[in-house]
């Protein structure tokens, strides 16, 4: 398929280059063009403005906020003015539910269409193709951009023909994965003070009750303290909660564990974590109990 691809940062780069593997030909755009370049020397075609990347059959955005995507899509080099009719534009970030109806909205108005793809995977499952992809949009729509997906991810799950629905889980996913974050934060600082090794102890966890991946990577991230580079950046995590918490305002949906986890966030960006990966949530137990962090 003939797609753009808009936004090169630690995820996109590598779901880019799956599509290249795979035989798309792929038109890339970044702002900050030095990105655009390890994909060009693997085939990619540089756009030097967004709407060079709206003219194939999809387009995708694979960009950090609200505020980026629909920027990308509402201006005037955007994709909702410059891609054609019938094309997709498969948005891949985590965005709000809210914007997820207005984007699908202004497609339909401008005769293109929209699908909903968040994908669960940290940057080396990105590289891999081993992204969980969380989709909805019109069928046609779904199994037209099918195989752009499958390139990307190791599977594909439908949520049906609104793509606010596809969204909407991703956000409660990423409110569990936070949650199982300060859980085992708490947990770890329970028994590291007592002097239980960790790592020894998140081997345990894993082998027993607890061997979903999310367990094995963010108690080894936490029981080594090894929050930088940010796979997914605290800010970004604080972004999500909100968000999670916006959809569970709008349907009148209790969620007070979001509540708690929206404030160690804050607290953790407080203390300066901006930098740190959204794992050093699991942190905030042991300084809270005092617990030195280990020499390096």
């Amino acid at each position: 398929m003939k797609v753009g691809f808009i936004g090169l940062g630690k995820m996109g780069s590598g779901m880019a280059a799956n599509l290249l593997k795979a035989g798309h030909e792929v038109t890339v755009y970044n702002r900050t063009a030095a990105r655009m370049a390890p994909l060009v020397d693997q085939g990619a075609k540089r756009a030097t403005r967004p709407a060079e990347a709206c003219r194939g059959e999809a387009v995708i955005t694979m960009l950090a906020d609200d505020n980026a995507v629909s920027a990308m899509a509402f201006g005037a080099e955007g994709i909702i003015g410059n891609l054609g009719k019938g094309a997709v534009h498969i948005s891949m970030s985590t965005i709000s539910v809210a914007l997820s109806g207005r984007l699908a909205a202004a497609h339909a108005e401008a005769g293109q269409r929209f699908l909903a793809a968040p994908v669960f995977g940290r940057p080396d499952a990105a590289a891999a193709g081993k992204l969980f992809i969380a989709s909805a949009g019109s069928p046609d729509g779904v199994s037209d951009c099918m195989p752009l997906l499958e390139a990307m991810g190791q599977k594909v799950f439908v949520f049906g023909s609104e793509p606010p629905k596809a969204n909407l889980v991703k956000l409660s996913g990423n409110f569990l994965i936070a949650s199982v974050i300060e859980s085992l934060g708490e947990a770890m600082a329970l028994v590291g003070k007592a002097g239980v090794d960790l790592s020894a102890y998140v081997d345990f966890l894993t082998a027993t009750l607890f061997g979903a991946p999310v367990y094995n990577t963010y108690g080894k991230l936490i029981a080594e303290r090894k929050f930088e580079p940010a796979g997914f950046a605290a800010p970004l995590g604080l972004k999500d909660i909100r968000l999670a918490m916006e959809a569970a305002d709008s349907l009148r949906a209790p969620m007070p564990v979001a509540s708690l986890i929206h404030d160690r966030f804050l607290a953790l960006l407080a203390q300066g974590g901006e930098s740190l990966d959204w794992s050093a949530l699991g942190q905030m137990a042991a300084k809270e109990a005092g617990m030195a962090a280990p020499e390096k």
